[in-house]
């Protein structure tokens, strides 16, 4: 009877409060905070913390107040985030089994839908990486090793930065155009470090003038750009719901489904040609792989893996050193002193007869110093690729149940105030000895640590000694008098600089 004069008394508006209330009760009781779970900022029902920036700042002040350990909820999954140089360590290093995983991010699944080298799991990850591994291994010997592709790119490098100031000059001398002076380097480098990963995949490299390559490099750097903003990352808390609404997340979609049409067709021209005698490349012994991995599908090495394998490889080949380099130049107009010094020292070790050689990296540790600390204060990939728990662990003295999401700040480790003199300051000298020799440092961890530490860490550190090697043996890299480019970065998967212009001058 009561019930009965109660729900003759509710109307429309009341209806839906009560139905709203359940829904809250139901969330409420749904994402409560497991037992002995890592603490976090209070979440707003449904949404969790989906507005709080996951960035250095941020992500600073919270290991300030909760701990190096803490928690954070987006909608109803929960993600741990760990911080500083020890805890990342006992997470990536010491516990090397715990952290391996690697979640389905609904942003990235559409396209890489867990499989290939980055984003696969288990068996097939393993055998991917394997054969990844060995491939790059192999093409780094021999005469055209990997070194030598290097060298040869950075000299076409040189060459188009020498052209894009001849350029300046002679619209000076015949046209008095003053204002055509500086170049924004940003996809000359791009096609520059890309052209060795295509090396090593396509087996050629592209003209810097091939529009169709360089259409690509700037799909990528837009979509890299745009992965790292607070509104495309909604498309993981409502992955359904946004596939229906318009956003950034559909042009990040959208610029890789154009990177999947190019690698295909890159992939169909092999197959057009392929003789298995003869490999040429990656996408050659991969596709002699698929023969012999035939009665072995859970491997995958498949035509549609090889697709996302090929995309992995050229992503995560070009983007980060490329970036890199960008901020090596910038870091160079900022600090004169430290160029001359760099300048110096190779004029000393090498002169300009020769060019610089893997070779020479012992004897120019300042030159080296200043690459790894570039690395360390640019803090190009601030939160590395998420992990997943495979299984229940300890960490911290908190509890991480299997299949949690687990981010760490590599940025933390590259500026724990515990690890680093002067972690906000710009300085070569962590990485010296007081008789100024090279110095390593534990907590250097710009590729990540364990087993998922980058898979091209050897061939990005190749590629930015020898690039930046050449680079300042040839060139004087200023700024345009009264537009010093800002160092601060611009925020997306990546941190990047700001898109600028500079003066290269022959030496």
């Amino acid at each position: 009877m009561i019930f009965k004069t109660l729900f003759d008394c509710m109307d429309f508006s009341s209806w839906l409060l009560l139905g709203f209330a359940l829904l809250l009760l139901m969330d409420l009781i749904k994402n409560r905070r497991p037992h002995k779970f890592p603490p976090g900022p209070w979440a707003m029902p449904f949404l969790g913390n989906v507005f709080t920036e996951i960035n250095s700042k941020t992500l600073e002040k919270l290991a300030e107040e909760y701990g190096p350990v803490f928690s954070l909820r987006r909608g109803s999954d929960r993600i741990v985030l760990v911080s500083g140089y020890k805890m990342v360590k006992e997470a990536l290093v010491n516990q090397l089994d715990s952290f391996t995983g690697r979640p389905i991010i609904p942003l990235f699944h559409v396209i890489f839908k867990g499989i290939g080298i980055a984003m696969s799991n288990g068996y097939m990850w393993k055998m991917q990486r394997k054969f990844a591994n060995i491939h790059l291994r192999h093409f780094g010997e021999g005469q055209w090793s990997l070194e030598n592709y290097i060298k040869v790119e950075s000299n076409y490098l040189c060459e188009a930065f020498k052209e894009e100031q001849g350029k300046i000059f002679l619209a000076i001398l015949f046209f008095n155009m003053s204002s055509g002076g500086p170049f924004n380097p940003h996809y000359t480098i791009t096609n520059a470090v890309g052209n060795i990963i295509a090396s090593v995949v396509f087996g050629h490299r592209f003209e810097y003038n091939d529009n169709s390559f360089r259409k690509i490099l700037e799909l990528d750097n837009e979509a890299v750009m745009l992965a790292g903003s607070a509104l495309t990352q909604l498309y993981d808390v409502f992955p359904r719901l946004m596939d229906y609404l318009p956003g950034p997340h559909q042009t990040v979609h959208s610029n890789y489904r154009g990177i999947v049409k190019f690698l295909t067709k890159e992939i169909e021209k092999h197959q057009e040609d392929w003789d298995p005698d003869n490999p040429r490349d990656y996408i050659d012994v991969y596709l002699a792989e698929m023969e012999k991995k035939k009665d072995d599908p859970q491997a995958g090495f498949n035509p549609e893996v090889l697709v996302v394998c090929t995309l992995d490889l050229i992503e995560a080949g070009t983007e980060t050193v490329a970036t890199t380099l960008r901020w090596s130049l910038l870091y160079m107009m900022h600090y004169p002193d430290i160029q001359k010094k760099v300048q110096a020292e190779i004029d000393r070790e090498i002169g300009q007869s020769r060019q610089p050689a893997l070779g020479d990296r012992p004897n120019l540790p300042y030159t080296d110093a200043v690459i790894h600390e570039i690395q360390r204060h640019g803090n190009i990939v601030p939160l590395g690729f998420p992990r997943m728990a495979q299984k229940d662990t300890t960490l911290g003295g908190y509890l991480i149940p299997k299949g949690t999401v687990v981010a760490t700040s590599l940025g933390s480790v590259l500026h724990d105030k515990n690890e680093w003199a002067t972690p906000g300051i710009f300085n070569p000298e962590h990485f010296l000895d007081s008789e100024g020799n090279f110095l390593k440092r534990d907590a250097f961890f710009p590729f990540s640590a364990g087993k998922r530490v980058c898979l091209g860490e050897h061939l990005a550190k190749l590629e930015l000694f020898l690039f930046f090697a050449t680079l300042l043996q040839r060139f004087s890299f200023s700024a345009v008098p009264g537009e010093l480019p800002s160092l601060e970065a611009v925020m997306g998967f990546t941190y990047s600089p700001q898109e600028f212009r500079m003066l290269a001058v022959p030496r």
